[in-house]
C-alpha cells in the first residue's frame, strides 16, 4: 500500500483518480477547496483523510500537512489543483481573475511542494507529478493566462527534478484532453466530443 497526497480531489480528474487509487488499496490524503465535498468524500471513504484546503492559502497548505506528514509519509504527490479563465482575450481577463488563476495554478502547487518535499528528501523517497496541459507546451487564444500558469509549471517541474537526488523524481504530466467541467468552460459545447471523466 502506497500513500499517496492529491490536490482537487472534488471533481474531476482529483476525484476519479483518488476513487481509482482506493480502489486499489492505496492511502489517499486529499484536500479541495469545498467543504462540503471534503466532508462527503470523508464520510464515503473514512479510512483516508481528507481536508478542506485552498492551496493558494499557503499558511492552509502547511497546517495541512503539518496535520499528516509524521505519520503518513507520501509516496507519491499528484499536484491537481488548478483552475481556468472564462474564454477571453488577455486584455479583457480582469486582473483579479488572473491573480487567482496564477495563485491557484503554479503558487498552489509551489506551496504543497515547499511543505512536503523536506520529508521527501530526508527520506530520499517519492514522485512529484505535478499536472500540466498541451497548453504548457504550446497556446490558444482565449486561455492565455491558463497557458501561462502550464507552462510555468513545465518549467517549475523542469528544474525541480534536476534538483532532487537519486531515488526520486519529478515530471510535469499532460493527461490528455478529458470532458470534464474545465472542458466545459473552455471548450463549450465541443466538450461533449471528448471522453468523460468517468
Amino acid at each position: 500500500m502506497k500513500t499517496i497526497v492529491i490536490t482537487g480531489v472534488s471533481k474531476g480528474l482529483g476525484r476519479a483518480l483518488t476513487e481509482k487509487f482506493i480502489s486499489l488499496g492505496h492511502r489517499v490524503i486529499g484536500c479541495s477547496r469545498s467543504v462540503k465535498a471534503i466532508a462527503n468524500l470523508q464520510n464515503q471513504y473514512p479510512q483516508h483523510y481528507f481536508t478542506a484546503v485552498n492551496v493558494a492559502d499557503e499558511q492552509q497548505v502547511k497546517d495541512w500537512i503539518k496535520s499528516f506528514i509524521d505519520k503518513n509519509h507520501p509516496d507519491l504527490v499528484i499536484n491537481n489543483a488548478a483552475i481556468i479563465n472564462q474564454p477571453a482575450s488577455f486584455w479583457e481577463i480582469p486582473s483579479a481573475d488572473f491573480s487567482q488563476l496564477i495563485d491557484v495554478n503554479i503558487k498552489g502547487t509551489a506551496n504543497v511542494l515547499r511543505h512536503l518535499l523536506p520529508d521527501m528528501i530526508k527520506r530520499n523517497q517519492g514522485i512529484i507529478v505535478n499536472f500540466s496541459s498541451s497548453w504548457g507546451r504550446s497556446t490558444s487564444a482565449q486561455v492565455s493566462s491558463y497557458c501561462a500558469s502550464k507552462w510555468a509549471i513545465e518549467g517549475l517541474t523542469g528544474a525541480l527534478a534536476q534538483e532532487l537526488p537519486s531515488g526520486m523524481a519529478a515530471i510535469a504530466l499532460n493527461p490528455g484532453i478529458i470532458h470534464t467541467d474545465m472542458l466545459d468552460i473552455c471548450f463549450g459545447s465541443e466538450a461533449s466530443y471528448y471522453t468523460p471523466i468517468n
